[in-house]
C-alpha cells in the first residue's frame, strides 16, 4: 500500500481535498463482520483517499489494530493507516508492532501519546516506554519505511495548561522531529481551526493539516465527546440539540447538515483535506460527503 504523505501530495497537485475515515476495533466477531462487510465497503463508495483504526486507550486494543487495517487493505483495497500511542508500551513493545505492521504490508502510522486507561486520570510514563509523541515519532522515523501522521488540537490538548499556542508549538516539535501530516481532533467552530492554522503557518509549519469532523448522531453522546475531548459546542448546537431532545432522527440530519455547512467553508479557505470519525457507523458521513459532491473517483 501506498504512503500517505504520497497520496495527499498527489490530491494537492490536482487541487482536489483529501477525505478519509476513521475506524475503532470492535469488540466482537460480529462487530468486525458488520465494520468489514458493511461499513467499510458503504464508505469505500465515497472514494476515500485512506481510512485509519484506532488504538484502544493504554493500548488496549494493540493486536486487534493491525488486524483490522490488515484486513482492510487486502479485502477492501483501501490504504489504511495504524493509530500507535505510547501508552502502556515499552520501547520493545513498540518495535515489536512496528515490526508486525512492516510485515502486514502496514506503511503508515498514525503516532501519538495516548489517553491514559480506564480508572485513570493522568498519563504515567512506563518505565522502558516514551512519556511524549515526538519521542515516538523519532524512534518511528528512524525505523524508515512509514509515512508519519500525529495528532493536532485546534482548542489546545486538554491537558495542556500552559495554553493553546504552547500545544501548538509542541505539535511544531513533533514535526520537525518527523511527522509528515496532520490530524485534528475534532472540532465544531471552523474559526478555532483557522486560528490553528494560521498559528502553525506563521510559525513556519508547512506540513499538510486535516480537518476532523465528527457529523453529529445524537446529543447525549456529543456532551460526552465535548467533555471527553474538551471541545466546546457553538450556540447553535446547543440550542438545537436542546429544541431536538430525543428525536435521534433528527438530531442526525441536524448533525449531517451542521457537518456539510462547516466542510463547504472548510474547503472554500483550502483546507489540506477532511477526516471524518465515523464511529463505525457509515450513514451520517456518506450523507455529508454526497452533499460536498465529492463521491466518486471523478470529484
Amino acid at each position: 500500500m501506498r504512503f500517505i504523505r504520497d497520496i495527499i501530495a498527489e490530491c494537492k497537485q490536482a487541487s482536489r481535498p483529501v477525505i478519509s475515515c476513521e475506524f475503532f476495533p470492535p469488540k466482537t466477531s460480529k462487530g468486525d463482520a458488520n465494520l468489514l462487510w458493511k461499513t467499510v465497503p458503504q464508505l469505500n463508495i465515497q472514494n476515500p483517499a485512506y481510512v485509519s483504526v484506532t488504538y484502544g486507550a493504554g493500548g488496549s486494543t494493540r493486536d486487534k489494530t493491525l488486524e483490522i487495517v490488515d484486513a482492510i487493505q487486502r479485502e477492501c483495497g483501501i490504504t489504511a493507516m495504524a493509530h500507535l500511542s505510547c501508552v502502556g508500551q515499552t520501547i520493545a513493545d513498540i518495535a515489536i508492532f512496528l515490526d508486525e505492521a512492516r510485515l502486514r504490508g502496514i506503511r503508515n502510522v498514525l503516532a501519538l501519546r495516548g489517553d491514559p486507561p480506564a480508572g485513570e486520570k493522568e498519563f504515567v510514563k512506563l518505565e522502558g516506554g516514551f512519556e511524549f509523541a515526538y519521542e515516538l515519532i523519532e524512534f518511528i522515523r528512524l525505523r524508515g519505511d512509514f509515512s508519519i501522521g500525529t495528532a493536532g488540537f485546534p482548542e489546545g490538548h486538554i491537558a495542556c495548561t500552559e495554553g493553546s499556542e504552547v500545544d501548538w508549538q509542541r505539535l511544531k516539535a513533533k514535526v520537525d522531529v518527523g511527522a509528515d501530516f496532520v490530524i485534528t481532533q475534532l472540532f465544531f467552530d471552523n474559526a478555532d481551526f483557522f486560528r490553528f492554522r494560521d498559528y502553525l503557518r506563521g510559525i513556519g509549519m508547512d506540513v499538510p493539516i486535516i480537518a476532523g469532523i465528527l457529523p453529529i448522531r445524537s446529543g447525549p453522546q456529543i456532551w460526552q465527546f465535548a467533555k471527553l475531548c474538551g471541545v466546546k459546542l457553538t450556540p447553535r448546537i446547543c440550542r438545537y440539540i436542546d429544541e431536538l431532545g430525543d428525536d435521534e432522527d433528527a438530531v442526525g440530519d441536524f448533525g449531517v447538515e451542521y457537518a456539510s455547512a462547516q466542510c463547504r467553508e472548510l474547503l472554500e479557505a483550502d483546507v489540506d483535506g477532511l477526516h471524518f470519525y465515523t464511529l463505525n457507523k457509515s450513514h451520517s458521513t456518506v450523507r455529508v460527503v454526497d452533499n460536498l459532491g465529492l463521491t466518486g473517483p471523478a470529484a
